[in-house]
């Protein structure tokens, strides 16, 4: 008996101004049936009607005439739950004044402040999709990109399959909850604790202090040699599956030091052999 198809789909959302319909378009020259602003009412119908069809890109924002961050979020559980889907949740983001000035560079209404100003609809939206970023698998942050370097990055992360397959590493706090929609998560709260060191308090994983101060931990150099050997290990299971993508969280009391640490490091080493990786740290992005 041959095994279930699997369907990758791709929910693509942010605010307005990100990139999103960039994302689509580059997406559908990749192969996925790209559908975008569909009514939330209607994807339960339309996944269902394409189990086992082909990858789906599915564009999704506040521009949705039923659009409410709780019913998006019953979307995103709704497809996570369900069989033969192998969703992943793409949140373009980018600053304040980034969006606010590609508004003025359009001469387009916000569509969230259409007789007020920008700066009113850009402020709401960020305020309305909050929620949804907290659950996204995976996160652009698109200020510094131009148009050519977005669909590098889309084409870098969702490459047909039988390439090479993208892996996010992302860190955490556990004051706020293990993060939705990752592969696996490694809890990194029983290493040496830069926080306790006031020197380094202020600091975050990103600095080579803080990283010498969670490598001096004699657990660590054991603990980071088996999750990247098993990471390793996993790489081509997860490609020979079919999937696009593989997502690991590490975690910590604050998510400023130790998992920022661990996604820094085993990112650079899963890079230097040659693997895609993009990084994101919830709580530094917040």
């Amino acid at each position: 008996m041959s095994e279930p198809k699997v369907t990758p789909i791709v929910l693509v959302t942010g605010p307005s101004g990100a990139g999103r319909t960039t994302a689509i378009n580059v997406l559908e020259d990749l192969g996925y049936e790209a559908i975008d602003n569909l009514p939330l009412r209607l994807l339960p119908g339309l996944v269902s009607a394409a189990d086992g069809a082909g990858p789906m890109a599915l564009g999704l924002d506040s521009r949705n005439r039923d659009f409410s961050p709780a019913a998006l979020l019953e979307v995103i559980d709704m497809l996570e739950a369900r069989e033969g889907c192998d969703l992943s949740v793409l949140y373009l983001d980018a600053r304040p004044e980034v969006l606010l000035r590609r508004y003025s560079e359009t001469r387009r209404r916000h569509p969230l402040s259409p007789g007020e100003t920008p700066e009113l609809g850009v402020q709401r939206e960020l305020s309305l999709m909050g929620s949804i970023r907290d659950r996204a698998s995976l996160l652009l942050e698109t200020s510094d990109m131009n148009v050519h370097q977005l669909k590098a990055e889309i084409e870098h992360l969702f490459v047909p399959t039988g390439r090479n397959l993208a892996l996010s590493i992302q860190s955490f706090s556990y004051k706020r909850g293990v993060p939705r929609s990752v592969d696996m998560v490694f809890d990194c709260r029983f290493l040496n604790n830069p926080y306790w060191d006031p020197s380094l308090r202020g600091q975050d994983g990103r600095d080579g202090s803080v990283q010498a101060h969670v490598q001096a931990d004699p657990r660590y150099e054991g603990f980071f040699a088996r999750v990247l050997d098993i990471t390793q290990f996993l790489l081509p299971a997860y490609r020979e599956e079919g999937k696009s993508h593989l997502s690991i969280a590490f975690g910590c009391t604050g998510g400023q030091h130790r998992s920022v640490t661990l996604a820094e490091t085993l990112a650079k080493a899963l890079a230097e052999r040659g693997q895609q990786v993009s990084i994101r740290h919830r709580e530094l992005q917040s």
